[in-house]
């Protein structure tokens, strides 16, 4: 396993993470434990989930349970914002609620501290530097090590990190965000922001939700268990015909070279400087290894040229 740090920080982590955003939703609690043990065992280090992943703490208590005294071993990431209840309340990035989202991850997670705690997207009712300051409180506290950003705009990063500028140990280290062969819309203007901060990305859905994977052919019924049939907005979102053009593209360099399109998927993420941890969730112990497993394929510059070419047409 290939291990890189997050921004400036002394976080190392492995290149593929773990998203367990399936945990307490898609799977239960034997499947996570096996997912996990899985990731543990491959060399998995980084594990990312979220208050509001598995029905509203599910995925937090699942990982509290299962880790026990792995969890000194592990980089370990959550985030909060996204609402936790019906009416809306409990969410958003006010020092107040900060104060009670991270009391109750850290009860879900039985753990002292968060080494990864990230803004789940842009809080548009709080001033960002009563965000920051509030978050700057927790470090102080040791509850949590380092704070990432989720899903914020150029601008929005912009404004945040310039609150403590040049004072790297209270500003965003990360940014989360999706990125992947066929979403990339980040380097538009984003990725220059990570980079000119020296933060580090962290992909999610580097599988486009599993179109990426080669198992999705157009026109065809879904898999199983597909996440495209518990969330038909997926569809809209990303089967359009320019997708499928480009999805037939990468399958045609895949035959060409004997390569598979969920290894250069990831290969792909991994060439960009910016990129620390790919977050890839799992349903099974099964899929973890697949997405390790990815690493061992090799591009040239020439082939991550001809890539780049496909997904630009």
């Amino acid at each position: 396993m290939e291990f890189r740090k997050i921004g400036q920080s002394d976080l190392e982590v492995s290149l593929i993470g773990l998203g367990c955003n399936n945990f307490s939703s898609r799977i239960d609690f034997e499947t996570s434990k096996l997912v996990i043990n899985k990731a543990l065992e491959l060399g998995i280090n980084f594990f990312d989930t979220a208050d509001v992943y598995g029905n509203k703490g599910g995925s937090e208590e699942f990982i509290g349970d299962i880790l026990g005294n792995d969890r000194k071993q592990i980089i370990l990431a959550t985030k909060f914002g996204m609402p936790m209840d019906k009416d809306g309340e409990m969410s958003g990035a006010s020092a107040k609620y900060i104060l009670k989202a991270i009391e109750s991850s850290l009860k879900r997670l039985k753990t002292d501290w968060i080494d990864l705690y990230q803004v789940h997207r842009p809080d548009l009712n709080t001033d960002p530097e009563e965000t920051m300051r509030a978050l700057e409180n927790l470090i102080s506290e040791g509850k949590v090590r380092y704070i990432g950003c989720s899903n914020y705009s150029s601008q929005q990063l912009i404004l945040s990190q310039n609150i403590f500028k040049d004072e790297f140990d209270k500003m965003f280290i990360s940014s989360q965000d999706e990125y992947s062969l066929l979403v990339r819309d980040i380097e538009e203007n984003l990725v220059t922001e990570i980079e000119n901060h020296k933060m580090s990305l962290l992909p999610y859905f580097p599988l486009a939700s599993g179109l990426l994977t080669g198992k999705y052919k157009k026109d065809k019924y879904f898999p199983e268990n597909s996440r495209f049939l518990a969330w038909p907005q997926l569809v809209d979102k990303y089967m359009s015909d320019e997708n499928w053009i480009k999805i037939e593209s990468l399958e045609n360099f895949c035959d060409k070279y004997n390569l598979k399109l969920l290894d250069i998927s990831f290969r792909w993420l991994a060439s960009k400087k910016y990129v620390s941890s790919i977050i890839a969730g799992a349903t099974s112990a099964q899929q973890v290894e697949q997405n390790v497993n990815s690493l061992k394929c090799n591009l040239s510059e020439n082939q991550l040229k001809e890539i780049n070419r496909i997904i630009s047409a």
